[in-house]
């Protein structure tokens, strides 16, 4: 079931009918998303203004060094309006550049000169999860890249670290804000049961 402008139900009967696009409202573009407010009609003959948000998928990384979860510094979020600590992320324009994606997401959020190889490469999810299915299309890949022992981190470069065990993975989530990096972590749990 889901809600639209006004507070009106859209059942799971009219989802089965094609919806039709009336008009689109308005349509604003920039490089990091693009809004659109579109006008539809349901199978049933209800009108909707329905807003969304375009924005390229996600790809978090859950970063193992010598049996612990290493977390970037943490980063100001304009969103939340705070620094926060979060697993390394980026775009990810092609899911097909997974690996190499995430080499250039551990360089860039811990200063790293170089990280060309990691002992092991995990993909927790192989069709990445929609964020938000109602209004926005971007989907968030997860992975586990576990570095390599003598990878040498510059102190400032790191926001935290907890065992990499169920107990440390537990002590973590109580700091995690983000929904998508808990998410991300829960999934490791129960796939490393």
């Amino acid at each position: 079931m889901s809600f639209l402008s006004g507070g009106d139900v859209v059942t799971a009967e009219a989802d089965k009918e094609r919806w039709q696009l009336l008009s689109r409202i308005v349509e604003v573009r920039s490089p990091w998303l693009s809004m659109i407010g579109e006008r539809l009609r349901d199978a049933t003959g209800h009108e909707f203004d329905y807003w969304r948000v375009e924005k390229p998928d996600s790809l978090l990384v859950i970063t193992i060094q010598d049996g612990r979860l290493v977390l970037p510094a943490r980063s100001y979020r304009p969103g939340v309006g705070r620094a926060t600590l979060d697993f390394a992320g980026s775009r990810l324009e092609d899911p097909g550049t997974i690996a190499e994606t995430t080499q250039a997401t551990v360089r860039r959020e811990f200063n790293l000169d170089r990280c060309e190889e990691f002992v092991s490469l995990q993909q927790l999810n192989g069709t990445g999860w929609d964020v938000d299915s109602s209004s926005s299309s971007q989907r968030v890949y997860g992975v586990v890249a576990e570095l390599p022992r003598e990878l040498l981190i510059a102190e400032q470069s790191v926001g935290a670290c907890y065992p990499a065990t169920a107990l440390g993975a537990r002590e973590l989530l109580g700091e995690l804000a983000c929904v998508q990096c808990r998410v991300l972590l829960y999934e490791w749990l129960e796939q490393n049961r």
